[in-house]
């Protein structure tokens, strides 16, 4: 059994994102994407690579984001999910362009779909009442983007919220690992890239210890940093997507194995890539296998 505890249905970039989760017949756009080489390799990389990803390459892994992003129907979920024998996904918001309601929605449609709840940082927003009813009507946990939402992880907002979600006993997953998703103008007003340094989440980790965090994608390329920071802290997790066989059994030994779980952030992640790698990291042990793919995230979730 697999609970994939990093996804996306809708449209995370721009508003309104919720009307692409019922749209039928959506296939990913043909052109060249860069990823995909990652992904044949299992997200195998060295220094020479990322720098020259991160130097040159930024706004061709942005065009890779947007064709998948573009492809976040419910419908593809479900597909995937049976094409890898995935039992549950959490779904991530990202408000105020995807919110929890739309998720809430899709979830009465597919009962595989586990929903997370958000911050809207961009108007008036009551935490402890958004907070309060949809973890009733079924958020499984709080999400937050900083790059996204352009709103640091160590904000006074930001600890505001987290704490009004603390009484809820669930886990928080941030996105870590500097990352553009934009091009042209919209690179400089749609996102903060630096907010994405995984040393931005270690206050608000170490601030709250009853909270149990999941750093994402365990800071993509920046993985050492996250091990270096957030390991020695009881209640930080990682989850596995983009990750390496070898940086997973890194990330295996610096936390242990029961603060590790599968992540594949589809469908900006392809699963298939990210089973096999984590699969192959586990290089046999059934018991760390389901430990990583499900016991992990079916603890943190109450389910």
């Amino acid at each position: 059994m697999i609970i994939d505890v990093h996804t996306h249905l809708g449209d995370i970039l721009y508003a309104g994102g919720g009307r692409l989760i019922l749209r039928k017949g959506v296939v990913k756009n043909a052109a060249f994407d860069l990823i995909s080489l990652t992904e044949r390799g299992l997200y195998r990389s060295n220094a020479m690579m990322e720098w020259l990803l991160n130097t040159f390459f930024t706004d061709t892994i942005a065009n890779a984001c947007r064709y998948r992003n573009a492809t976040a129907t419910l419908e593809n979920m479900r597909k995937s999910m049976d094409e890898n024998k995935v039992l549950r996904s959490v779904c991530l918001p990202i408000l105020p362009n995807l919110t929890f309601d739309d998720l809430k929605a899709a979830g009465k449609l597919d009962e595989g779909i586990i929903p997370f709840t958000g911050v809207d940082f961009s108007g008036d927003f009551n935490p402890d009442a958004v907070f309060r009813n949809d973890v009733a009507s079924g958020a499984r946990g709080l999400k937050l983007h900083p790059i996204l939402q352009q709103e640091p992880l160590n904000s006074r907002k930001t600890c505001a919220a987290v704490d009004a979600f603390a009484v809820h006993g669930l886990p928080v997953l941030f996105h870590a690992g500097v990352q553009s998703y934009y091009r042209g103008l919209e690179k400089e007003t749609r996102q903060r890239p630096e907010y994405g340094e995984p040393r931005e989440g270690f206050a608000i980790v170490k601030a709250f210890p009853q909270i149990p965090f999941i750093v994402g994608h365990a800071g993509i390329f920046q993985y050492r940093e996250t091990i270096g920071l957030f390991s020695s802290l009881k209640n930080a997790h990682v989850d596995t997507s983009f990750q390496s066989p070898a940086r997973i059994r890194e990330l295996i030994k610096a936390f242990g194995p029961e603060r590790v779980m599968f992540g594949s952030d589809w469908p900006w992640g392809n699963r298939r890539a990210n089973i096999a790698s984590a699969s192959k990291a586990c290089r046999g042990d059934k018991s760390l296998e389901k430990a990583i793919f499900y016991d992990n995230a079916a603890r943190l979730l109450k389910i």
